[in-house]
Parts: C-alpha cells; structure tokens; sequence
C-alpha cells in the first residue's frame, strides 16, 4: 500500500547505488517522492535506480560527490534542494569499513578515512540540509549507524565501530537541537544485511559466524530494513519519535 504523504516529498539518500540505499530509494520513489540519489563511483548503478525510480511514478536525480569530500558532498545536497524545489527528507546512509584494520595497527591515514566516510558525511549533510529545513520549518533526518555502535564490532571493525558510535551520537544532540524547527532526527542501526558492503569485508566464515549468532537465523536483506526507515520518515507514523535509534538485527542484539 503505498505512502500517499510521500507523493511530491523530496527524498535525498547518500549511498543510493547499491545495498540498503538503493533499496530506499526504489522505495521513495515507489510512493511517489523525487529522490536525489547520490553516488561516489558507481554512476551506473546510480542511473539504473533512478531509471527504476522513474518507472515507478517517482523522480530522480543522480548527484556523485565523494562522501568525504566536504564540499563536494554540501554541493550534491544543495544540487537536490535546488532542482526539486526544497529538501524535506535527508538519509545519510553512505558509509564504509574500508576494511578490517586492527587498531593497533591502522595509520592515522586510515584512521581519518574512517572517520570521515562514515562521521564527518553526516555532518556535512546534514549542516547543508538544515539551513533548508529550518528556512521551511520542517524536516527529517535518518542517519545510517550500525550493530557495531554497540558491540564495539567484530575483528578489525574498531574504527568503523567507532565512527558509527558518534554516528548514534551526533544523532541524539540533533533531536534536540532541532525540535524546536520542527525537524526530527533518528536513526537506523541495521545488523549483518547481505549487501555489497560486506562482500569486500566479510568472509563466508565471518558471516555464517554472524548468522549462528541471530535468533531468527538467518541474515538480513537490504529490502527487509527499509520499513523501518519509511516508518521514520513518516509523521503519520512517527511524529512523536524523535532522537532514537532503532536495530534492525534479526534479534542479534536486543538492547
């Protein structure tokens, strides 16, 4: 059944060309939103969720700026805002492990790479989407964290555990910064979800260990966490949740 209240909404998800944001843009746009689907490298697969999104009644716009690239990234923001008239919806979703380095052994290079991808993205979305909301008096913002915020993650994930864990962070200092504008801030801590993040990270050991760790037995889909982010997104659903983060494990982890 679709979200009527989305029709017409514009929807900015960084990260939009494979895994858990592209599943969340086919689904913005299949409710009726014009969606900025940004993108790094991947500018085909970017084009074929737009493409995608377009078939199924939506608009699209695909904008490619690295995710730590400061200005590059404000830039793809205000590109949305300004093509679609306004920015009512921000999903920071962009975000890697850039692989499994023990803490005792990563560079400082590496370390800043982490943090940036995954803390320092939000943030400059999120300064560049709030001038826009405020100036409407409304807005949504979901920020993408991780199991790993919690758990402190897995072998070599210290780091990306880390970023994540501001992530959580930063996401309840902006609930309460910006209630007073009528724009609410969450997040989404998705679980072990099969998506191309963990094809470069995981082994199959490492996943079938994870799998034996989840009640329901099994890992998650990118598709199986997109309600959770719809049910954010929506103020019939969710006008009075604001500054939380919810898991999407599988029962991995049940704070």
């Amino acid at each position: 059944m679709p979200f009527t209240e989305f029709r017409g909404k514009v929807v900015m998800i960084t990260g939009a060309s494979s895994g858990i944001g592209a599943a969340l843009a086919r689904a913005f746009g299949g409710h009726g939103a014009k969606v900025g689907v940004h993108c790094n490298t991947h500018r085909d697969e970017a084009e074929q969720v737009a493409a995608d999104i377009r078939l199924s009644g939506g608009e699209a716009l695909v904008v490619e700026a690295e995710a730590a690239d400061d200005a590059a990234l404000r830039a793809a923001v205000r590109q949305v805002a300004g093509q679609f008239g306004g920015l009512d919806i921000l999903v920071n979703n962009a975000g890697s492990m850039l692989g499994r380095v023990p803490v005792a052994e990563a560079s400082l290079q590496h370390f800043h790479r982490v943090i940036d991808v995954n803390l320092t993205s939000v943030f400059s979305a999120c300064q560049a989407a709030l001038p826009i909301m405020r100036a409407r008096h409304r807005g949504n913002i979901i920020n993408v964290t991780s199991i790993a915020a919690r758990t402190g993650g897995a072998a070599g994930a210290g780091l990306y555990a880390a970023a994540k864990a501001a992530v959580s962070t930063l996401t309840r200092n902006l609930a309460k910064e910006e209630a007073p504008h009528n724009i609410r801030v969450n997040a989404v801590s998705p679980g072990v979800i099969t998506t191309p993040f963990h094809d470069a990270v995981s082994t199959p050991a490492q996943l079938e260990a994870a799998r034996a760790a989840i009640p329901m037995g099994r890992l998650g889909t990118a598709e199986e966490c997109v309600g959770t982010f719809l049910f954010l997104a929506s103020d019939t659903l969710s006008r009075y949740v604001d500054g939380q983060i919810i898991e999407v494990n599988g029962g991995q982890l049940m704070p």
